[in-house]
């Protein structure tokens, strides 16, 4: 006798019983195809900042990684650890622990603790602007005399109590100027407003008794009215129509031809920027960014602090090989606005200068941050 399993029987026996028609050979089920479902991404982590956004992304994804000298940067992230932003504590403490390694191994150092996060504006726009800035040396006099006549003002006692401060045309002007304390006296106006443009400066101070000696003059505070800078104060009094800026040798030679205009182009500028005396401990350190240490050439950047923490570390591409580095933001500057946007610190002198007047170009930004744990 033949047995068949049980669902089979039953439907057997329904046929049977309709007895008006011969069994019927069922074809066998056809299974169903399973619905061919696209894999999706999670949705990339998104932090947002007063004047940008970061969004998460890959090492991978950075132009050029892996070609940069990553252990060049391990001076200035200690000297960022010594201010740290507070999500870059536990981190500073393993860093104080650490014998930095070579390229590879710090790179590899930084990749396991840090988050690669690409910096846009908030509305997707991710190309800023990339420029250079330095630290002038220039030779001073303690007193005013016959080629040194241009001051170098101390911040005023009462310059927090009055804002916006005294325009640089009224500072320049009497009864104003005889109440400023002068530090050191310079040989010229231009240069002035360079060191004032550049925020800190090296001065080869010659005393009343003859003693020759390097000094710092750092940032102490401005006067909170608009910055035009010197190529722009040209073309703001008519003298310049070859775009929106001259560059520096063109101020320079604009002068030597017209000498009595010199404070026109200067008051064209109503930015005043004071300076506080610091000895130059280290010849071999940068000045203090705003963040509080010393820069380092070449591993410091100035930032936009609302878009970028003082003390991140940050991966650039200012679209050449010598602009696609491991940097640590640890300044700021009155012109140093926006998402995407960095000041490279190339030190200080005359080669320092050469190198950061020719650094104006499109740029894109990575922050590192550390990981969460």
């Amino acid at each position: 006798m033949t047995h068949f399993p049980k669902k089979a029987a039953a439907i057997l026996g329904l046929v049977l019983a309709g007895c008006a028609a011969p069994p019927v050979s069922l074809p066998p089920p056809v299974p169903a195809k399973p619905a061919q479902v696209e894999p999706q991404k999670p949705a990339a982590a998104v932090m947002q900042r007063e004047r940008s956004r970061w969004v998460a992304t890959e090492w991978s994804e950075l132009p050029g990684w892996g070609s940069d000298k990553a252990a060049e940067l391990w001076p200035a992230l200690v000297r960022g650890c010594e201010k740290p932003a507070a999500s870059w504590a536990a981190l500073c403490a393993q860093a104080a622990l650490t014998e930095p390694g070579d390229d590879l191994a710090t790179a590899m150092w930084l990749m396991e603790r840090l988050q690669p996060w690409r910096i846009e504006t908030h509305e997707g726009e991710q190309q800023g602007l990339l420029t250079g800035y330095f630290e002038p040396e220039l030779e001073a006099r303690r007193q005013r005399s016959d080629n040194f006549q241009v001051a170098v003002l101390a911040a005023p006692p009462d310059l927090q109590q009055r804002r916006p401060y005294f325009t640089r045309q009224q500072i320049d002007s009497e009864p104003l100027r005889s109440r400023m304390q002068p530090l050191v006296f310079i040989e010229d106006a231009i240069d002035l407003q360079v060191l004032q443009l550049q925020g800190s400066g090296r001065v080869r101070v010659t005393e009343t008794n003859g003693e020759r000696r390097w000094v710092r003059v750092g940032f102490a505070g401005h006067n909170d009215h608009p910055l035009t800078p010197l190529g722009r104060s040209l073309a703001v009094i008519g003298e310049w129509s070859d775009g929106p800026a001259a560059p520096r040798p063109a101020v320079r030679e604009w002068v030597k031809r017209n000498p009595q205009r010199l404070n026109e182009l200067m008051w064209a500028n109503a930015r005043y920027v004071f300076f506080r005396e610091e000895p130059l401990r280290d010849p071999q350190a940068g000045p203090r960014g705003a963040q509080g240490v010393p820069l380092t050439p070449g591993r410091s950047v100035a930032v936009d602090r609302l878009s970028i923490p003082y003390g991140t570390a940050l991966w650039m591409d200012g679209g050449d090989a010598g602009t696609r580095r491991l940097v640590m933001a640890q300044d700021t500057g009155g012109s140093i606005i926006g998402a995407v946007r960095a000041d490279y610190f190339t030190g200080w002198g005359a080669e320092a200068e050469a190198a950061a007047m020719k650094i104006k170009q499109p740029l894109k930004l990575w922050a590192l941050w550390p990981r969460e744990r």
